[in-house]
């Protein structure tokens, strides 16, 4: 093996380890020794998509795309990019379109239809997404996750029955997939099997606290100051709805409340809610869990944004929403 393909290799392996500063190292290396390599710029598009520098990642692939037009990977990669955390959707499918003039096996087929479902969903295209779901291979596939993947997909569009056996063959197939042991819990309790539901998303919450956190997560204490900041951004008619003294934040949600019914990939969580007056507006305790913040953001750029958009979101359907129905003249209506 050349030394050049040996800096790939090891990137690659690097990546998979989790070593993205190490990866980065070896990508670098490899342009060093060829700087017209497709191939390398790949690789540093990877290693800056994991370290949350998604515009970089962008031009690293679009730089990779730029010597090969025919980078089918580049393009994938860059496509999924586009979708999260960038939700630039309009960029991914014409990625995708691209892909898919090129794709020549099954498996790239379905790469690209997969990522273009998810960004028809991101543009709120269900009939296009749905379509898209039409064009899968009957499969059997050949690359396992694809099953569940392509599970997911039929899940999302209401195809439930369609989705089962993928999803149940995926968690039998992969026991250390977390997103498909998360989806198996959705499909338990769309049948109203609650106790199974409960123990598919304790196996997806164990997994999911298994992956490290991201490069680039935040220590506790920063978290906490990110979330505080988010907090007093918010509306004062919602913040009010909030005990500032009672923030606590913890990785994710304790098994303990997601055998109480609570998404094991909840964001945050209002608690203790007490209301001391009968004229005073009621109040809660927040609980706010990291790690499920962090996933859903991809970069510390928006974090701050994504709490504010969280705590709205839950703010509203706990205690605003409840009130429209007996108080329609209330300011938030």
């Amino acid at each position: 093996m050349d030394q050049f393909s040996a800096h790939l290799d090891r990137g690659w392996d690097l990546v998979q380890r989790g070593d993205s500063h190490g990866a980065e190292v070896s990508a670098r290396r490899a342009l060093e020794l060829d700087s017209h390599s497709p191939e390398a710029y790949n690789l540093l598009g990877y290693v800056c998509a994991l370290q949350g520098d998604f515009e970089q990642a962008i031009e690293n692939y679009s730089q990779a795309m730029a010597l090969d037009d025919t980078y089918l990977e580049a393009m994938l990669n860059a496509a999924e990019v586009y979708i999260h955390p960038l939700g630039d959707f309009d960029a991914a499918v014409r990625m995708c379109d691209q892909a898919l003039e090129l794709a020549e096996t099954d498996d790239e087929l379905v790469d690209a239809l997969l990522l273009k479902f998810d960004a028809l969903l991101g543009r709120n295209q269900p009939d296009a997404a749905r379509e898209v779901c039409a064009a899968f291979p009957a499969g059997p596939f050949e690359n396992p996750n694809h099953a569940f993947l392509v599970g997911r997909a039929l899940y999302e569009i209401g195809e439930i029955e369609r989705a089962r056996p993928l999803i149940e063959a995926a968690t039998r197939g992969s026991a250390v997939n977390p997103e498909a042991h998360y989806y198996l819990g959705l499909l338990r309790d769309e049948s109203g099997d609650t106790a199974a539901a409960t123990q598919a998303f304790l196996r997806a919450r164990e997994l999911d606290f298994a992956i490290p956190p991201p490069p680039w997560s935040l220590t506790p204490e920063t978290f906490v100051m990110t979330t505080r900041k988010a907090v007093d951004a918010l509306d004062p008619e919602l913040r009010g709805y909030l005990r500032a003294d009672e923030i606590f934040v913890a990785d994710v949600p304790g098994v303990e409340v997601v055998v109480d019914g609570v998404d094991p990939r909840a964001l945050v969580l209002l608690d203790g809610i007490i209301q001391t007056d009968p004229n005073a507006k009621p109040s809660a305790r927040l609980f706010i869990y990291q790690r499920n913040v962090e996933r859903l953001a991809g970069s510390v750029e928006v974090l701050e944004s994504e709490i504010k958009a969280a705590l709205e979101r839950e703010i509203i359907a706990t205690f605003v929403e409840p009130d429209r129905n007996s108080d329609p003249e209330s300011p938030l209506n």
